[in-house]
């Protein structure tokens, strides 16, 4: 692995640019090549590195071969190019023209991740669900804040974000860090264990439970709700020109009951 790294050097190919090429995120490009052989690279990456470097499939030796000249040089450098704009066009699918520079950039990478991680056949189910649960908390960042704290605190615990930086309230997000830290020291150290822990898991489930019987009661009595204003309007479902009438039909419905 040290001889393509070495060429990626001699042609000027940053692992930025090497990471856009293959649709994968730099940190990804880091770890692909701490792997010994291109044999064990994921086999659409590999068949991409070989097609940029003009390598055909089987030669093991071929990097060793490579004469650096302009022309190969140049070659090199309009496939990449090439294959940059056809590859990485996450607007095809995504309308991302509004939103800014950095947001645009953000947003590729995490989807290139995701779809990297999705591609790992051994941990296919497992990133499934990890990223289901993921979905999960952004569509519940409005209603629990302390959401974007894990997601700090995790950030600064890999490294990729200074421990001393606060995006967010301060002092709810220090003191969240603060109580995060010592749970999960905790639980990383042997302190805790599911017998110590069975009586707060049993009351957290009860909650739960609690909070859905009150979301399903609600969900019911909205439904009867409908059912009514409908009625009482004479309209047989809800449509786009009629909603509004409706809605207001349902609060007048639900404040008689007061």
């Amino acid at each position: 692995m040290k001889k393509l790294k070495d060429l990626m050097q001699e042609l000027g190919i940053s692992k930025v640019r090497l990471a856009k090429y293959l649709g994968v995120s730099r940190q990804m490009v880091y770890n692909y090549l701490e792997i010994d052989d291109i044999t064990k690279w994921p086999k659409e990456k590999k068949i991409l590195l070989l097609k940029l470097l003009d390598i055909e499939d089987g030669d093991e030796d071929a990097i060793s071969k490579i004469e650096i000249t302009t022309d190969y040089m140049m070659s090199v450098e309009n496939r990449l190019n090439q294959n940059t704009r056809g590859e990485n066009k996450i607007d095809t699918y995504l309308d991302i023209k509004n939103l800014d520079k950095d947001s645009q950039t953000l947003l590729t990478n995490i989807v290139n991740l995701i779809k990297e991680k999705f591609m790992d056949e051994k941990k296919a189910k497992e990133n499934y669900y990890i990223f289901t649960y993921l979905y999960h908390m952004l569509q519940s960042l409005e209603n629990v804040p302390e959401i974007k704290y894990i997601f700090g605190y995790m950030s600064k615990t890999t490294g990729f974000t200074k421990v001393d930086e606060y995006k967010f309230n301060e002092d709810r997000q220090f003191i969240f860090e603060g109580i995060l830290y010592s749970a999960l020291n905790l639980y990383n150290n042997g302190g805790a264990s599911r017998s110590k822990l069975t009586e707060s898991h049993r009351r957290w489930e009860q909650e739960i439970d609690k909070k859905n019987e009150e979301k399903l009661g609600r969900t019911q009595q909205l439904n009867t709700l409908k059912v009514q204003a409908l009625k009482e309007l004479g309209y047989s479902k809800i449509t786009t020109e009629n909603a509004g009438e409706l809605i207001e039909k349902m609060a007048e419905i639900e404040s008689r009951k007061v």
